[in-house]
């Protein structure tokens, strides 16, 4: 199964955070502040808005682009019109590094953008090591972590620590569990994660037959490549779409958001 070789991936940053959290390293550190991740997911001139995402390589793809430093791609994206940034930290099948969260918060001092951790954290230590870094958000994904109480916990801890929690979804029944664990921020994933397979439809699909809720912020990931798509995401109550493979894979990272957002530069 993919996700359990996933979850085994974490296992050696496990057994180092546990290291840390006995010898006091992993204190929260209340003074930083952060961007709202929340608030960065409304509609922008029609479209929802993009969540542009750093992306180094993946197992459906192999390597994407390891020749742009993420700080290089960190303001075009800024300058390109992102709402919020996405940055893969998973080591092993991503070629991604924790160290990336703050690399890239330090080159948009001048206009800060939340970052969402996109990684396989399931371990409250994750959470408190996500905590000490500039990011605003961490990933959870259901599939990942289906027991609603470890889900429910998991977002508390976040939260408390003054991270948004955005809980990953790819069905009907996972979505259920991300609302009975209090999810506010829903990011339904168009990759089954077992198969590594994407519909880019199955997104707008659940969409319909469960709209979100006027509390809720959903987000609409993996296989949008066209503002069409944007807009059909609009369509169904997404406020954000999650966008990485298209704009790393061009080489051109600044220079495809632009593409993507119908050639309207929305930074300001």
């Amino acid at each position: 199964m993919q996700l359990e070789r996933f979850r085994e991936a974490k296992a050696d940053e496990i057994r180092q955070l546990q290291k840390a959290w006995k010898a006091g390293l992993l204190a929260e550190r209340g003074e930083i502040v952060r961007p709202d991740f929340f608030g960065a997911l409304a509609w922008q001139q029609g479209l929802p808005a993009v969540i542009a995402e750093y992306k180094r390589a993946s197992p459906s793809r192999g390597r994407i682009c390891d020749s742009l430093s993420v700080e290089d791609v960190a303001l075009a994206y800024a300058r390109s019109g992102a709402s919020a940034l996405s940055i893969l930290t998973e080591e092993r099948y991503f070629d991604g590094q924790i160290g990336y969260l703050d690399r890239a918060a330090r080159v948009l001092s001048e206009r800060p953008l939340p970052i969402l951790r996109k990684d396989f954290l399931f371990d409250p230590l994750q959470v408190y090591a996500t905590a000490q870094t500039q990011a605003s958000a961490i990933l959870l994904i259901v599939r990942l972590t289906p027991d609603v109480r470890t889900l429910r916990t998991l977002r508390e801890l976040a939260e408390r620590l003054g991270l948004c929690a955005v809980v990953e979804v790819f069905d009907r029944q996972e979505l259920a569990l991300a609302r009975e664990s209090g999810a506010r921020i829903i990011q339904v994933n168009a990759r089954d994660l077992e198969r590594l397979s994407v519909d880019a439809k199955a997104p707008l699909a659940l969409a319909g037959m469960c709209p979100p809720l006027a509390s809720e912020r959903w987000i609409c990931a993996s296989g949008i490549a066209t503002c069409a798509q944007l807009k059909e995401c609009a369509e169904v109550g997404f406020s954000a779409c999650l966008v990485g493979t298209a704009l790393m894979a061009s080489g051109n990272p600044g220079q495809a958001l632009t593409q993507l957002l119908g050639g309207d530069n929305r930074a300001h």
